[in-house]
């Protein structure tokens, strides 16, 4: 059986070529819904191999064929063995063919072929999930170059996390070097130990910028001992990092943050950028936010620092979507709590592209706030949920349910929190996001999207 996918693209087909070549590609394409971790990418589409660890422990090995292959025009790969645990896998009859065609008017033809007994529906989801992350991808660094912006240095920390595992892959298909900050010993060329307490300034020489995305997980019981924590991993080392970056001559930092800023609880308010930050002794959260800022802006001298304010993370490869789609899957994901509090959201790709913008757009400086424009009260998010899922989103959860897990603190300021957050600063930008409503990006990353015409 045979599947064939076409897409047209308006890059040139070298561009496109290449963005296949560069390292993180795999990574961009590989649908978050799906149980597999890509444990290495081909060093090659040449003869390179691609390992993917999936579920019972087994290993797919994709192997480049070299008779498969034209520069610029055409790769593929087949299954392989490589040790016991890629042995049954490397028995399935799978070929995939992938051409780059120019259609002589300035743009690309993008096609797949696979020759596989694996029924056309299992695939179709992926390949179009794999058309919209190529598109898309290529449309952001085309607006990125437009704006003169290409071919930087950055280093990044948390480079293994959620974010930036999707973010430095994004980065290094653009053309940038990617150079992660890893606090065990390099093991990489593309690596770089740093002391979060004390980091080396020399290690950032040549450094054009750095975006900064380590820290304790903030999600979990609120103990005392868990927001020492929290706290201490953000504040001084950021504090640290962004004077060593000033230091060394570094031009842009970029820094996580939050929306707990504003508060566990601001009403209907809408909160844009210049919102106050509440500072009762109960605000926990936001007393860490706002410390984990004033760390970064206070480096001193010409450096731009772009703190972004991140909303609620929608991918299903992690955070809290993760979890809450298996009690979906189980009809279980109800409204929380009372279900009338305001959910600033933002999709996982949405979110790189916000970073990607604080790195380009020298106009961002202080906070920004990465939410999609439009928040949903918190029951329209579970009937979203159940909508996508095809299961009922009608059982509740009373709130007593947060707070055996997280405690009341943590249960407030976390699960049951209410913050309506607005968009102003990339709106006032023009700022284009890929979902502006939750329907679609939940459908994107659940692999639920409704077939583009011409799909398989």
């Amino acid at each position: 059986m045979s599947i064939s996918t076409q897409q047209h693209l308006p890059f040139p087909a070298t561009d496109v070529f290449d963005w296949f070549s560069r390292p993180g590609a795999f990574e961009r394409l590989a649908p978050p819904w799906q149980p597999v971790h890509i444990l290495s990418e081909a060093a090659s589409l040449r003869d390179g191999e691609a390992v993917l660890r999936m579920p019972l422990g087994l290993r797919w090995v994709a192997r480049h064929r070299p008779e498969g292959f034209r520069a610029g025009e055409r790769f593929e790969d087949r299954p392989a063995a490589a040790g016991p645990r890629s042995w049954p896998l490397s028995l399935l009859p799978w070929e995939h063919i992938h051409e780059v065609m120019d259609d002589g008017a300035g743009g690309c033809v993008v096609s797949d072929r696979v020759t596989t007994p694996i029924p056309v529906v299992a695939l179709r989801d992926m390949f179009d999930y794999r058309h919209r992350q190529l598109d898309d991808d290529l449309r952001a660094h085309a607006r990125a170059r437009r704006a003169g912006w290409e071919s930087r240095t950055i280093a990044v920390t948390g480079a293994s996390g959620l974010v930036g595992t999707a973010l430095s892959a994004f980065l290094s298909t653009g053309g940038h070097r990617v150079l992660r900050l890893v606090r065990r010993q390099a093991t990489r060329p593309d690596e770089i130990e740093w002391d979060p307490h004390q980091p080396d300034p020399r290690t950032l020489e040549g450094v054009e910028a750095v975006v900064h995305l380590a820290g304790e997980g903030i999600a979990g019981r609120f103990t005392h001992e868990h927001v020492r924590r929290v706290r201490e991993s953000r504040v001084e080392p950021t504090r640290a990092l962004a004077r060593a970056a000033e230091r060394a001559g570094v031009s842009t930092f970029v820094c996580a943050s939050a929306i707990g800023f504003y508060g566990a609880d601001r009403g209907d308010e809408l909160l844009a950028e210049d919102a106050t930050s509440p500072s009762a002794p109960r605000e926990l959260l936001a007393g860490i936010v706002r410390e984990w800022e004033a760390a970064a802006a206070n480096a001193g001298g010409q450096m731009r620092v772009v703190n972004v304010r991140t909303g609620l993370v929608q991918s299903a490869a992690g955070g809290g979507l993760a979890l809450i789609r298996r009690l979906g899957t189980l009809g279980l994901a109800g409204p929380l709590g009372p279900g009338t509090q305001w959910q600033s959201w933002i999709s996982a790709d949405d979110l790189v592209e916000v970073y990607h913008r604080a790195l380009w757009d020298e106009s961002l400086v202080g906070p920004v706030n990465a939410v999609a424009p439009h928040p949903v009260r918190q029951r329209d998010y579970a009937r979203t949920l159940a909508s996508v899922l095809h299961r009922p989103g009608v059982f509740p959860t009373p709130a007593w349910g947060p707070e055996i897990i997280f405690g009341s603190d943590g249960a407030r300021e976390l699960v049951l929190a209410s913050q309506r957050v607005d968009d102003a600063a990339l709106r006032a930008r023009a700022h284009e996001f890929r979902f502006t409503d939750l329907e679609s990006a939940l459908r994107h990353t659940l692999g639920r999207a409704r077939p583009t015409p011409g799909n398989p």
